[in-house]
């Protein structure tokens, strides 16, 4: 824990770290977001000082003062992102499932056209040089590569990710103060006046404020990885990064208002290599490449992180995930990886060139900031603030976020319907996992278990049944200790008698702490039934095998429990007992009574759940020990059949 603490300490390594994690797609953004809000639009002085001054106050109102103020103060033990959010509102109301999932699933499908976007717009500058150049091949070559590496984990590379990143801003703040030196009264166009005269006199106010979004994209990133870099340094090192971007903006809009009264074609003149000198141009494409790889990361890591959490709150199937690297937070889930992997270079062969992507890039991304706004809003609520200041920042952020939603849906039928129908796919998958799960536990009959104490600690020593396991181990999913659920009872009572020397009850409870471990044994039956309740973090992994070992560890160690085989022979050697664990699979029988609409989702669920990984392996069990039962999800009962006996 004290590395964590660590972490949130404001250090020079901090700020570092958090210029190479955090600031990639944010920081990215000024390499297409005039090039999208000129368009083929006639450059005019309205236009460019309007689209800074909108560029200028998105940064300072939805970034600087929703995200890096407010936001921030969201953590749960230092661990931000919206699923972080969600654990700390969810139980204030039930039906903030939704907008968590539906910001979730925004985030993941904007993870699909990030890393096409940035990396496309820096190679496409190397059309200024080679105007015939075919750029799909190189970026698609640089992202397939970049998806590889995932495997091996990215400690090492992302030790570079601070100095690198620090380069690209200082490249940026730097070039933009050279221009704003020939023509300084562009800095006027900080006035709000620049904003509001081109949004309500522009008749294409909303393709241009869908444009102007762009530059604020990366913003969900400053929350999520809030658990990696710490309050303190985001806060601190932002103050570099949004004054080399607004610098960066201020000297693209001059070299545009350079070209007034022009209609210039962007896709051969990007302001943002154009305010380049002709000898640094090279370079500066290869530092701007590295800089939309490191955004492209940052965006990955934030996927998997993502997944990982829904899986352990229950909102994703259970997937493979990997460790790489003793790093805290770095895992990698393959199945998300190639998925996405896929989805990156179809974007590249669908939208072809970052013109045409930018059609489809913003508009989910502000779904998952009205969703974030409506989480924040209750955990403000949560924090006991006065009802007005509440009022204020729901009223505010939703008609600015409202207004961002507006400007991004012009771009729906030119690609917006692609990020769209990737989150509706997600959405899809979430909410038919929580809501088929939900269905299955209201079947789940919980009985008594005192009830059952004598005849457990009989069959454990009527020599007369052979033998099942010397340590016999259930997982339950009832949350009291007075409780188990009868499919268990059934299990070792009637569907084939399982004697055992010790009964164990496991029993998971993720809870809204995020690396919290911690456990508690309840001797139910003193040296034959036995509960042990695990309280793990929504962050921890789920390595049931490793972690029940431990635990049987520390009470042998104590005295509290004898795992030595009874069998004779091996007991005279002290040889210790076989583990074996019963799984117990719920299916859904022909014998339901449920809804059409039910019926429908537990469909769909029992292709995902054949599709995702199995109880056993989710929960990292030792296989060669594992026994697998199925049984029906419910049964119907003997009145509800109408049969008659003849005579």
């Amino acid at each position: 824990m004290s590395s964590h603490k660590d972490l949130q300490k404001l250090t020079a390594s901090g700020l570092l770290i958090s210029l190479g994690i955090i600031y990639g797609d944010i920081g990215t953004s000024p390499l297409y977001v005039f090039k999208a809000i000129v368009g083929t639009q006639r450059i005019d002085e309205s236009l460019i000082l309007g689209g800074v001054s909108c560029i200028f106050w998105t940064l300072t109102l939805q970034t600087t003062l929703k995200y890096v103020v407010i936001t921030l103060r969201a953590d749960n033990k230092g661990e931000g992102g919206i699923f972080s959010l969600f654990s700390l509102v969810r139980r204030r109301a039930k039906w903030l499932i939704i907008p968590a999932v539906i910001g979730g699933c925004a985030l993941l499908a904007d993870g699909i056209i990030t890393p096409p976007i940035s990396v496309s717009a820096a190679i496409e500058g190397l059309q200024s040089y080679y105007p015939h150049l075919h750029t799909i091949p190189i970026v698609i070559a640089i992202i397939v590569m970049l998806f590889i590496i995932q495997q091996f984990g990215t400690s090492l590379v992302g030790k570079a990710f601070g100095p690198m990143m620090f380069i690209w801003f200082s490249m940026m703040g730097l070039l933009g103060i050279f221009f704003i030196a020939q023509m300084p009264m562009v800095i006027k166009a900080l006035n709000p006046y620049y904003a509001y005269h081109i949004l309500s006199t522009n008749p294409n106010a909303f393709i241009i404020l869908g444009a102007v979004f762009l530059c604020t994209t990366g913003a969900e990133a400053l929350y999520s990885d809030l658990g990696h870099c710490g309050r303190q340094n985001i806060q601190i090192s932002w103050i570099y990064v949004k004054t080399s971007l607004v610098l960066n903006y201020l000297g693209q809009a001059v070299w545009l208002l350079q070209h007034n009264g022009k209609v210039m074609d962007l896709d051969l003149h990007n302001p943002f290599y154009e305010i380049m000198p002709q000898w640094f141009l090279l370079y500066g494409i290869g530092i701007a490449t590295i800089a939309t790889i490191i955004a492209s990361q940052a965006l990955i890591s934030g996927s998997f992180t993502l997944i990982a959490e829904a899986v352990r709150l229950n909102l994703w199937p259970k997937v493979r995930i990997n460790y790489p690297t003793v790093q805290k937070g770095q895992l990698y889930v393959p199945s998300v990886n190639w998925l996405l992997c896929a989805g990156c270079v179809g974007v590249v062969l669908l939208f072809k060139h970052s013109d045409h992507m930018e059609a489809a890039y913003g508009l989910s991304i502000t779904v998952a900031m009205l969703m974030t706004t409506i989480l924040v809003s209750n955990f403000l609520r949560r924090k006991k603030l006065p009802t007005y200041i509440i009022v204020v920042f729901l009223t505010v952020y939703l008609i600015i976020e409202g207004s961002f939603l507006a400007g991004n849906l012009v771009k729906f039928i030119h690609g917006g319907w692609f990020t769209l129908s990737v989150g509706a796919v997600l959405f899809t998958i979430m909410w038919t996992w929580y809501n088929a799960r939900r269905i299955r536990n209201r079947y789940v009959k919980f009985i008594d278990i005192s009830d059952y104490y004598s005849i457990l600690k009989e069959l454990s020593e009527d020599e007369t049944v052979p033998k099942y396991a010397s340590q016999l181990v259930y997982l339950t999913s009832a949350n009291f200790d007075s409780e188990i659920e009868s499919k268990i009872i059934y299990s070792i009572l009637q569907k084939q008698p399982k004697r055992a020397d010790i009964y164990w009850l496991i029993h998971v409870d993720v809870v809204d702490e995020p690396y919290k471990k911690e456990y508690e044994v309840n001797f139910l039956v003193p040296g034959k039934l036995i509960r042990v309740d695990f309280k793990l973090g929504f962050r921890v992994e789920q390595q049931i095998n490793l972690l029940f070992r431990r635990v049987v560890e520390d009470l042998v160690k104590k005295g509290e429990v004898d795992i030595t085989s009874t069998y004779k022979s091996l007991n005279k050697h002290k040889i210790v007992g076989d583990f074996r664990f019963v799984v117990i699979e719920k299916v859904l029988s022909r014998a339901h009574n449920l809804s059409f609409i039910e019926s429908l989702m537990m469909g769909f669920y029992g292709i995902l759940k054949h599709a995702s990984l199995s109880e056993e392996r989710g929960f990292g069990l030792d296989l060669s020990f594992v026994t697998v039962e199925k049984v029906p999800l419910m049964l119907a009962s003997p009145e509800s059949v109408d049969i008659r006996r003849m005579k």
